[in-house]
């Protein structure tokens, strides 16, 4: 990875940031360091972050929804209730969304982050306002996308606005292609190491022909993890793959749409260049997702659980990279190999074309969809001294359990290839062996 000098600023070109900040608050231009005020076109809160920290402030002022058709409530963090507590919040949620009229209500269906591009609910040049951290996802289709905490949900529930600094943009541009055994959870994991995750109220613009090359899948990861960089937006222009993606799952995109790019004259903060061809499978060791070194930094740590789930690590893309090093084979007998698909589209998807029997064959346990272990709740949680490698895209001390556990970070390559010897493996090994055998 190299890094090239900071320009001078002052070209007149705009960052994808600085265009659709401009397109938000109805400005031909906006500049880093302004304060605007932005329409908001699609809010998006879950069973923990909206409703039922909405409700007793819209009763006590007597307020409502501003817009029911552009909020979308997604429960995925209580799901399937496991005590009284959870479901009650998941009642309280339930009830919230039929009474005021929710029009994207969705329930039990998967993980919001998965559910907007799901549902057809993005496109290019939008602003998305979430009640979550990785909201950034959504940047992967050429919108703005950013969390917002609950006091800040609720003013843009009410009022469709708020406020926002134009972010500095760090551009991340790429070359080559990724290995065989090689995803963008792995070029994160670089970024997190080299950038670190202090750039708050930074973009994140990620583009070249590397990132062009790869599907949605890959490139939700990159836009996702900005926020582990502690990007404000991990953002990528709009191109045929993704106007593709879009009408593919019902939603509206033009040809127009493909004018989200940045200018070719835009002025960067930074701008950082990696060849995809170059890297190697990486790992992130606890408890910091920049904790991260090449895969034989850490090969042969026993581990006791492998976790493939969460909105970065559990797409279809990412079932079928676990499948491809599963086929045929059969998890270490001391192992959990546990799955907890993004969405139930995606295990029906799984379902069809066979992958769901080729890792349920190897040994895995399959899990309801929702955030579910990756938040700290539900199935799948570690105890004091366990170790786990992981799909997720945080491993900080108590993420998944016990403060005394350990989480390790990788690719759905890497966590495959570990729960079959039961230890950090490389999956380079099985994927050769793997094309021998064939």
């Amino acid at each position: 990875m190299s890094e090239a000098s900071r320009p001078q600023l002052v070209s007149s070109g705009q960052t994808l940031a600085q265009k659709l900040l401009a397109r938000a608050s109805g400005k031909p231009r906006v500049e880093p360091g302004e304060i605007i005020l932005v329409q908001v076109d699609l809010a998006m809160a879950h069973d923990s972050s909206g409703p039922r920290r909405w409700k007793p402030h819209l009763d006590s002022l007597g307020a409502t929804l501003w817009d029911p058709s552009r909020v979308v409530i997604v429960s995925d963090h209580y799901v399937p209730a496991v005590d009284g507590e959870s479901a009650a919040i998941l009642k309280l949620t339930r009830d919230f969304a039929k009474d005021h009229r929710v029009e994207h209500f969705f329930d039990m269906e998967g993980i919001c982050h998965a559910i907007l591009p799901q549902k057809g609910l993005l496109r290019p040049g939008i602003f998305v306002a979430g009640g979550d951290s990785h909201t950034p996802h959504a940047g992967a289709f050429g919108c703005y996308a950013a969390g917002f905490g609950a006091t800040d949900m609720l003013g843009i529930v009410v009022t469709g606005q708020t406020w926002t600094i134009v972010p500095e943009t760090i551009r991340v541009e790429m070359t080559g292609s990724l290995g065989s055994t090689v995803s963008a959870k792995d070029v994160m994991l670089v970024l997190c190491r080299e950038l670190g995750m202090d750039n708050a109220f930074k973009a994140i613009e990620y583009g070249g022909p590397g990132v062009e090359s790869m599907p949605m899948d890959e490139r939700m990861v990159l836009s996702n993890m900005a926020a582990e960089l502690g990007g404000e937006v991990g953002l990528i222009a709009a191109d045929k793959v993704t106007l593709s993606h879009i009408r593919a799952h019902g939603g509206c995109a033009t040809e127009a749409d493909l004018a989200w790019k940045p200018d070719p004259d835009a002025a960067y903060e930074r701008i950082i260049s990696i060849n995809l061809s170059d890297l190697e499978p990486q790992i992130a060791l606890p408890h910091s997702p920049a904790n991260s070194f090449p895969i034989n930094h850490a090969l042969g740590s026993p581990i006791h659980q492998a976790y493939i789930g969460a909105c970065v690590g559990a797409k279809l893309q990412d079932l079928h990279m676990a499948a491809q090093i599963l086929k045929g084979q059969r998890i270490a007998k001391d192992v959990r190999l546990l799955v907890a698909p993004a969405s139930s589209q995606v295990t029906a998807d799984a379902a069809a074309d066979g992958t769901l029997s080729t890792l349920l064959a190897a040994g895995a346990t399959l899990l309801p969809s929702g955030c579910g272990a990756c938040a700290g709740m539900g199935a799948g949680l570690l105890a004091a001294g366990e170790v786990c490698i992981s799909t997720t895209n945080r491993n900080f001390k108590g993420r998944m359990g016990h403060a005394e556990a350990f989480v390790y970070l990788a690719s759905p390559y890497t966590v495959a290839a570990s729960a079959l010897t039961g230890c950090v493996s490389d999956p380079r090994k099985f994927f050769s062996e793997l094309a021998v055998a064939q």
